[in-house]
């Protein structure tokens, strides 16, 4: 296999609470590189400098490539040995679906779970003022209020708590139930789509918030063993962070 370009992935260096990121999509464009055994460096985040402004980002050699997604594309697109390549065509399928299920759904009931109760806001604040400049910190009531404000506009925002976390609960039941008792989701080799699973059910039952969502997601066992799984194998470092 061809060597690929120096690659150096931009987030925020915090591990909060033994998770390999605050954000999701931060922890599944890392899970996806270590899963996937490619060389990178970590670099300290600038958002001036992210090609879409938002974070993740990483270098390519010379290119910037913004979106978790477009990024695990373009550098599968230069690899030999494509991580996916075993796959049957309703594996890839039904990996789509449930990565589509996890980003576009269930990432906006994480967030509200986060940040549309004064408990969990108030966890939010302790690890996400910590990315901020400081003098930018005395802002983020501003930034609950915006969050707030786009959950509305999204739409999951417009729900009770209750009626959106078991949304994402039902959601969280159809992958426990989708993964079954195999090590990852399609067998015993991992995929690009294990690298969105594990980011998310991390995000959920890691988060010390407490919720009908994380009680549900942490009540189904093979969800729990599954991110336990990936950590012990491909985060042991974790423990030391």
């Amino acid at each position: 296999m061809s060597a690929l370009p120096k690659i150096t992935l931009f987030q925020p260096a915090t591990r909060p609470w033994g998770m390999a990121n605050l954000s999701p999509f931060c922890a599944k464009l890392e899970t996806y590189l270590r899963l996937a055994k490619i060389e990178h460096e970590l670099g300290a985040s600038d958002m001036r400098k992210a090609p879409k402004g938002k974070i993740p980002f990483v270098r390519i050699g010379d290119e910037l490539v913004g979106d978790s997604q477009l990024i695990i594309e373009r550098i599968e697109s230069l690899r030999t040995e494509k991580m996916d390549a075993w796959l049957t065509d309703d594996q890839r399928a039904t990996g789509h679906a449930i990565r589509r299920m996890l980003e576009e759904a269930t990432y906006f009931v994480v967030m509200m779970a986060r940040w549309d109760s004064p408990h969990t806001s108030t966890l939010q604040r302790s690890e996400f003022v910590k990315v901020l400049p400081g003098p930018l910190r005395m802002f983020f009531p501003l930034i609950v209020r915006d969050v707030r404000k786009k959950l509305r506009s999204q739409g999951t925002g417009r729900h009770t708590q209750e009626e959106a976390l078991r949304m994402g609960a039902n959601d969280m039941a159809a992958l426990s139930r989708l993964l079954g008792d195999r090590r990852f989701l399609f067998g015993d080799r991992p995929s690009t789509f294990d690298a969105t699973a594990f980011a998310f059910v991390s995000a959920i039952i890691d988060y010390p918030g407490e919720s009908l969502l994380r009680e549900e997601t942490r009540a189904k066992k093979n969800l729990v063993d599954y991110v336990a799984r990936i950590k012990g194998e491909y985060f042991a470092d974790l423990a030391k962070a």
